[in-house]
C-alpha cells in the first residue's frame, strides 16, 4: 500500500529467463518527466498548507528527453497464467522486522528502477505519469505537481488532484504488491538496495483514490481487488509481473484468487 499507511535476491540465470519470457513488462502510464530537485522533501502528503495561486499553475509540456515508462497493453491471460504457474507457492513468512525503513527512504530517486536518479522524488513521478493536465510548482524543474486529474483506475472515478496539506491525500501512491506483504513473501532475503527499488518501480505503483488506498491497506488479491471490475486482469497481471521480478512468492490462497481472475479475463 501507499507509505501513508504501512508498503531480487538471487535466482538462476534459467529461471529468470522463463519468468521474463512468460509475462512481458506491464507499466500503466505514459511518458515520466524530471521533476523534483534533490533537495525536496520525500513525503506522501506532507505538502505546504499554504493554498497555491492562481498564477502559480504552470503547465508546461513534458520534457523530450524524459525518461519513459515502457508500456501498455495487458499481455494476454494466458501469458499471466504461465507466469503465475512458475511463482513459487509458500505460506506467509512471519513480519517479524517489517518497517517501511527496510524497503529505504520514501520516494527515493537514488534507485536502478525506471525514473531513478532522474532529479525528481518517485511520487512525483508516479503524479506525472498517471494524472493528465498537470501544472507544476515554479523553478521545481517541472517536478513538483500542483494540480491535475487522475482518472481513477482502482475505482472507475475522476479525481480533482490539489497539492496541499488537506488535499494532497486525495491521491495517494499504492503500492501494488503492498511492501509488508511482499517482507512476508521473499523480500526479507533481498538486498536493501533491491528492496529500495521495489519500492520505488513504477511497475509496482500507481496512482489511486486515497481513502480505496487505505482500505486495501498490506492485503493480497486473496483478500482485496479493486472494487472496478475491469481493471482487476490489469491489476493481478502487474502483482504476478512484479512478484516474478523480484523473485517473490504467493500463498496459495493467493494464486486461486488470481487464477479465478486471469481465467475470466
Amino acid at each position: 500500500m501507499t507509505e501513508l499507511s504501512e508498503g531480487v535476491g538471487t535466482m538462476v540465470d534459467m529461471q529468470r529467463s522463463s519468468l521474463a519470457s512468460a509475462l512481458a513488462v506491464v507499466l500503466v502510464g505514459t511518458a515520466v518527466t524530471a521533476c523534483t530537485p534533490a533537495t525536496a522533501a520525500r513525503t506522501d502528503v506532507a505538502w505546504s498548507s499554504t493554498s497555491v495561486p492562481a498564477s502559480t499553475h504552470v503547465e508546461r509540456a513534458p520534457s523530450s528527453n524524459a525518461p519513459t515508462s515502457s508500456v501498455a497493453s495487458t499481455p494476454a491471460a494466458s501469458d499471466a497464467l504461465a507466469a503465475l504457474a512458475a511463482l513459487p507457492v509458500k505460506g506467509r513468512a512471519p513480519k517479524t522486522g517489517y518497517n517501511r525503513a527496510m524497503f529505504g527512504q520514501s520516494w527515493s530517486d537514488d534507485v536502478t528502477v525506471d525514473g531513478g536518479h532522474n532529479g525528481c522524488d518517485t511520487r512525483n513521478d508516479i503524479l506525472k505519469r498517471d494524472l493528465t493536465d498537470v501544472t507544476f510548482k515554479p523553478r521545481t524543474r517541472d517536478c513538483v505537481i500542483l494540480t491535475g486529474t487522475l482518472k481513477d483506475a482502482y475505482t472507475g472515478t475522476t479525481i480533482d488532484f490539489v497539492r496541499g496539506q488537506n488535499t494532497s491525500s486525495k491521491v495517494q501512491i499504492d503500492h501494488v504488491v503492498a511492501l509488508a506483504d511482499a517482507w512476508q513473501k521473499g523480500a526479507q532475503q533481498l538486498t536493501s538496495e533491491e528492496r529500495t527499488d521495489l519500492a520505488n518501480d513504477p511497475l509496482n505503483l500507481q496512482a489511486v483514490d486515497g481513502p480505496t488506498n487505505q482500505r486495501k491497506s498490506a492485503s493480497d488479491a486473496a483478500s482485496w481487488l479493486p472494487p472496478n471490475k475491469k481493471y482487476r486482469c490489469t491489476y493481478v497481471t502487474r502483482q504476478i509481473e512484479v512478484k516474478a521480478r523480484y523473485h517473490l512468492w504467493v500463498t496459495a490462497a493467493e494464486k486461486d484468487a488470481m487464477t479465478r481472475i486471469l481465467e475470466k479475463c
